[in-house]
Formats: structure tokens, sequence, C-alpha cells
């Protein structure tokens, strides 16, 4: 005589005891379908969802004296690469230092006062205008403030 026979009798107990584990496994495959379906779908929605935009009050404060003539200093911007140079005549100018062909971050050329993206030979002046190759059109530039020694972009 088996020992689960001995104690129920009748094998009702078993029947019973059978669906509850039937419940209990359904329940445990459910909650993984429905963790596994999440876990696949989340990547898509936050693929599909519109960026959330960025905090326009960002303000980036650089100290004046970081900044000599005829350097530039790299910084991030909004989420992205930006540049502010001292030209040789003194002169402020505030870019972004994402080339507007492939974006690319643009190298600053200190002794010609001029951008280069290495990717595939693009040139803009010191302004941000394109010299020649391929970009279709200027680096945007930046609004800023000199205040208290303090250059502040944004």
């Amino acid at each position: 005589m088996s020992q689960t026979s001995a104690t129920t009798g009748d094998g009702q107990g078993d029947f019973k005891l059978a669906k509850e584990r039937r419940a209990f496994l359904g329940a445990c495959l459910g909650a993984l379908l429905a963790a596994g379906a999440g876990a696949a779908a989340y990547p898509v929605f936050r693929y599909l969802a519109p960026r959330q935009k960025a905090d326009n009050g960002q303000k980036v404060e650089i100290p004046e004296a970081e900044l000599t003539a005829g350097n530039a200093k790299y910084f991030e911007y909004q989420g992205k690469a930006a540049v502010l140079i001292r030209k040789k005549n003194g002169d402020l100018v505030a870019l972004s230092a994402v080339c507007t062909h492939l974006g690319c971050v643009v190298q600053w050329q200190k002794a010609n006062e001029q951008f280069l993206c290495p990717c595939h030979g693009g040139l803009y002046t010191a302004d941000g205008t394109v010299i020649s190759g391929p970009p279709p059109k200027p680096l945007e530039k930046l609004s800023f403030v000199v205040a208290n020694g303090k250059i502040i972009v944004g």
C-alpha cells in the first residue's frame, strides 16, 4: 500500500493536491510569461516613445581665465559637444562642436583659427561658417554672456 493512498483512502486527496499543483504551476508560468513579455516590450516602447526634451534652462559656466587668445574649450551642452573659442583678436564665440554633415565632433585648429571635421574633411571658420567640404550648413551658434569673470553659455 502506498503512503498517499493510506492517508487519503479514496484517492480524492490526490486529485485535489494535483489540481492545486497545476494551479500553482499555471500561475508561475503566467507570471514568467508576463515578465518575459514586459522585458521584450520595454525596449520597443523606449525606442518608439518620443525623447524627453533637454532642460532648456541648462547653463554651463566656464571661468573666463581658462580661455586664452586663440584657444578653444570643449564642453557638453544639452547632451551634445560644444566649444567656446577666444579668437586671437579677443572675441568670444560659442558653437555646437557637432559637424552638420554626419555629426562628427569638429577639431579646433589653433594655427589656422578654423575647425576641421576629421571624418570627411569639412572646414569651418572660427564663427562656424562652412569654408569647404561636405557640411551642408554652418555650426549652430550658442548664446552666452560674460559676467563676473565667468562665461555663461545657455
